[in-house]
């Protein structure tokens, strides 16, 4: 049997998807800024692809920039609104749990002699309204915060975020790193209240390679790269058409199955994490109230490697944290300070709607009976 339960790191294809893609590669090839017919009919894919994904973002077309991703998105919203906002100040506020698409920008600029300040989540993951209020100065001008945690799936209060920046005036600019978040938890562009918003198809059952960033109106964000006068002049370079229009097909078919789906991660998720608790009475479940599509837990005494490679021997796809970290120990588990044996024995198991009960069932077991092996083996 095989299970893949590391979707937080990429999810399959879905066939329509692919379909999709496999279309515009074979008919609609042409270059969408080309004035031919073909390119023209290119442009109208490409229009109706912004349109759908803006829709499902709440926000108007032209608030939405494509790029290849999402590391692509967050740096293009850091450093181009530090140079957007140098002149009004040079203070950051973001967290010590972002990915890594937000932190190294942030230490590139703390290199050339920004002040940042990296806010610790509490035991829960999430980042204080009060911290955060309490970091705020008035020489910030930029704060970027994840809305879901990819490691631990901890929820961050971003619209209470801005309004924090709303009841000050601040003109510090707000950008969420929507991407664990998008057609998972719902939310709103207004609703969220953030001035720029990354959001990326891989996640959702699109293609790697397409992402897109929103910026509010009014916001008037440099481009991070030179060339064109693609997406507006705001970001150059032909648009991949074909990962945008599987990008517009993925949301398409989360908005139609969105309510099933999240009533299915919250049953796996709570199925995983009864059967965890069950079978390991010493478990930590550090994932609490987050979204239900990521759950993190920890077997204390055991470690992270060793578990993933007997159940990667078992057929069972899952990680310790973000596949970005190649194997290097969490900096999320570490920035919410948990004891050393518990993000040692860290695992992150992350659902998607093609996953199952039985499947659950089944990495549970497995865990469970090459654990006991592992504990006869110390003995």
């Amino acid at each position: 049997m095989t299970v893949y339960f590391d979707n937080a790191s990429t999810t399959r294809v879905h066939e329509r998807v692919a379909a999709v893609m496999t279309d515009v590669m074979l008919r609609d090839f042409a270059n969408p800024s080309s004035s031919h017919f073909l390119g023209r009919r290119a442009r109208r894919r490409l229009d109706d692809a912004r349109e759908t994904i803006a829709a499902a973002l709440g926000a108007s077309p032209k608030e939405l920039f494509f790029t290849s991703g999402g590391t692509e998105a967050d740096n293009w919203a850091i450093l181009g609104a530090a140079r957007l906002m140098q002149h009004a100040g040079r203070h950051i506020i973001s967290s010590a749990a972002e990915h890594d698409a937000v932190r190294r920008p942030l230490e590139h600029l703390k290199a050339q002699g920004w002040d940042v300040t990296f806010l610790s989540p509490g035991k829960d993951g999430r980042i204080s309204v009060d911290d955060f209020s309490a970091a705020l100065r008035e020489d910030t001008v930029l704060c970027s915060f994840m809305l879901v945690n990819n490691e631990t799936g901890a929820i961050n209060p971003i619209p209470e975020m801005a309004r924090v920046l709303a009841a000050r005036r601040s003109k510090a600019l707000l950008h969420c790193d929507a991407v664990q978040g998008f057609m998972k938890i719902p939310f709103t562009a207004r609703a969220l209240g953030a001035d720029l918003i990354t959001i990326s198809a891989h996640k959702i059952h699109g293609p790697k390679g397409a992402g897109a960033l929103y910026v509010k109106s009014g916001v008037r964000l440099p481009p991070l790269l030179r060339g064109g006068g693609q997406e507006n002049a705001m970001r150059p370079g032909t648009e991949s058409l074909p990962a945008i229009a599987g990008f517009a097909e993925a949301v398409s078919l989360a908005l139609e199955r969105k309510d099933e789906a999240v009533a299915r991660a919250e049953a796996l998720y709570s199925h995983a994490a009864r059967r965890l608790q069950e079978a390991f009475p010493d478990a930590v479940i550090i994932s609490q109230g987050g979204s239900p599509y990521i759950l993190s837990f920890s077997l204390p005494g055991y470690k992270s490697e060793v578990l993933l490679n007997v159940l990667d021997a078992a057929g069972i796809c899952a990680s310790k944290s973000s596949a970005c970290k190649k194997g290097a120990r969490s900096h999320v588990l570490e920035a919410m300070r948990l004891p050393p044996a518990v993000i040692d024995g860290a695992l992150r198991v992350s659902f998607s709607f093609e996953n199952t009960i039985e499947e659950v069932d089944y990495f549970v077991d497995t865990l469970a009976r090459e654990a006991r092996k592992l504990r006869r083996g110390r003995v």
